[in-house]
Parts: C-alpha cells; sequence; structure tokens
C-alpha cells in the first residue's frame, strides 16, 4: 500500500532502538526524510546511517534529553515545521504506591505528559496552518488497564490521554490528526530486561522466563517492532485522515476488554 506520505518530514522521539526505531524505520519505508533523537550519541548516530543507507531518506540525529526544555529546542531546531511527530519516551520507574512523593510525580509528569504536550504545541499551529498534519503518542497498555506496579506511568500517561481526547478534535477541522498506540510487551530490550529479572530471580532461562511471560498472553509472543512501527506509520498515512483521538491496542490481546 502507498501511504501517500513520500518526502513528507517527521519528527521520531527516542528512536535509536526499540519501537522509536520501529516506527521510524517504517516511516522511512515510506519515504518520510527523518530527524530521530536519544541521549545515548553513538548509538543514534549509527542508527541513522543504518536508516538513510536502507531507505534512501535524508536522517538527521539529534542526541539530547527530549523531556528537557533545551532538548526540544535542540529537536525543534532541527526540523521546527514537521509533517509528522512521533512522540516517545521511556517510563518512570516501578515502585508502590507509598514509595512516590511529589517530585516523583512532577517527573514522570514532565517525562510522559508535558513533553508530548510541549512539542504538539509547538508543531500542531503549522500543521493546521498546511491543513495536513500526524501526531502519535507512544504511551502504554496501561491506560486502557492500570498496572498496579506502575503507578507514575499510569497517571502521566493517563493524564497525556485526556489531553489528547480533548485537542485531537479541535485540530482536526484542520486536516491534523493525534492519535495513540497503546503497547503491550514488544521484544525490545525492555522485554529482555523484565525477563532476566525473572531469570535470576527464581533460577531459571531466560527462555522459561520469555516462554512464562509469553504464555499469559493470548497471542503466545512478544509483538514486534516492525509491526509496531507498520502500525505507527498507517497512523502518519493519508489514508488515517478519520482516526481522531483514538487509543489503539498493539498487546497481542493481553488487555481483556471490548472498548
Amino acid at each position: 500500500m502507498d501511504l501517500g506520505i513520500k518526502g513528507k518530514t517527521a519528527i521520531v522521539c527516542a528512536a535509536s532502538k526499540g519501537l522509536g526505531r520501529g516506527c521510524a524505520e517504517a516511516l522511512a519505508e515510506a519515504g518520510v526524510d527523518l530527524v530521530i533523537n536519544a541521549r545515548s550519541e553513538g548509538p543514534l548516530q549509527q542508527a541513522a546511517e543504518e536508516i538513510a543507507a536502507k531507505y534512501g531518506v535524508k536522517v538527521t540525529p539529534v542526541a539530547c534529553d527530549i523531556t528537557t526544555p533545551e532538548g526540544q529546542a535542540k529537536v525543534l531546531a532541527a526540523n521546527p515545521a514537521p509533517d509528522i511527530l512521533v512522540n516517545n519516551a521511556g517510563g518512570p520507574p516501578p515502585g508502590m504506591w507509598s514509595d512516590w512523593e511529589r517530585e516523583d510525580f512532577i517527573k514522570a509528569l514532565d517525562a510522559n505528559m508535558l513533553t508530548p504536550i510541549a512539542l504538539m504545541k509547538a508543531v500542531l499551529p503549522g500543521m493546521m496552518a498546511r491543513k495536513w498534519g500526524r501526531v502519535v503518542n507512544i504511551t502504554s497498555q496501561s491506560v486502557k488497564s492500570p498496572i498496579p506496579v506502575l503507578g507514575l506511568s499510569n497517571s502521566a500517561r493517563a493524564g497525556l490521554t485526556g489531553y489528547v481526547g480533548g485537542t485531537s478534535r479541535q485540530v482536526a477541522p484542520e486536516g491534523v490528526t493525534i492519535n495513540n498506540i497503546l503497547p503491550g510487551i514488544h521484544a525490545t530490550e525492555r522485554a529482555e530486561s523484565l525477563d532476566r529479572a525473572v531469570s535470576e530471580a527464581e533460577g531459571i532461562s531466560m527462555e522459561e522466563a520469555a516462554k512464562r511471560r509469553q504464555a499469559t498472553i493470548p497471542a503466545r509472543r512478544y509483538g514486534t517492532p516492525e509491526e509496531f512501527g507498520a502500525m505507527c506509520a498507517f497512523l502518519c498515512s493519508q489514508h488515517a485522515g478519520y482516526i481522531v483521538g483514538q487509543n489503539i491496542l498493539l498487546d497481542g490481546g493481553a488487555v481483556n476488554s471490548t472498548m
């Protein structure tokens, strides 16, 4: 399928690996020029070179902390008028409700709610003026089904979801869509670290730990960055202009819900 976005430009955050990298590759395959971001310069530069060589698009790496105003300014300086914005940032650490103080919630809100809001506020006026734009926020399945030990993430990402719910309807008349993708467990370094923790705690192999976790997923496997990226690219395509303010689960059926 021709996604109809060849020659457009995108900012993809946290794109040196994992789900962000999957989104960047899928957009590049569709002919989109990229500004990609991550904190570590070496892996980011390598990702940019590999994506550019594979797909023949322009890829500009910007190494910075996207959760800071300084980092946001650097990324926006590299592309102040993107057609596409993919918001992505790692989640806050797990814990118990009694562990967290006000400062912990402020950090979580800064990273997983206020950063994507700041980037949207920066790029939406230009998208609206051009009568076309796509924003995709990578959130979490915990928005649909809260995970007890991820209270910080549950709170911040739910706040972002509420913001998108209202804002997406305000910008839609100008040809701009905002949607969220809610990932479950995917075959990334995050899944590997979770399986390693179980392996070490219970004295079992990594393979057994992964098999146990996969058995809890109806699809009986982890998702892949490639299929995640394909969904992101579709939401950014010319075919997705009627999808507004939606929360799309990519979790292999892990969240048991009719809505």
